[in-house]
């Protein structure tokens, strides 16, 4: 069944774009400067981190913060040997599709 590929191949593209910004996450807290500014900008609180990531729309935001630096996601594009057009995907993938009336 053809219809049965295109589910599996969305839910592994959904899953190598939540790697992606979990993997985006780790960088951050990797370097005290990086995570201390994302966490400014962000209002979240080191205690709440982990309870955070729980939320999809948290993942969102890590992969937010990198479109929005463009610095730091080209270091950690070339940290992790991947083009950046693909950190970028990978936050529209896990945002979905754009609704009329949804913020772009």
């Amino acid at each position: 069944m053809a219809g049965r590929g295109r589910l599996a191949n969305k839910a592994q593209q959904q899953a190598a774009a939540e790697q992606i910004a979990i993997a985006a996450l780790a960088f951050l807290a990797a370097d005290r400067e990086r995570f201390a500014r994302f966490l400014e900008e962000t209002g979240f609180a080191v205690e709440s981190i982990r309870r955070a990531a729980q939320d999809p729309g948290f993942l969102i935001g890590v992969l937010d913060h990198f479109a929005s630096h463009e610095a730091i996601l080209l270091a950690f594009a070339a940290e992790h040997e991947m083009d950046p057009a693909d950190v970028l995907a990978a936050r529209n993938l896990l945002a979905g599709p754009h609704r009329e009336g949804d913020a772009p």
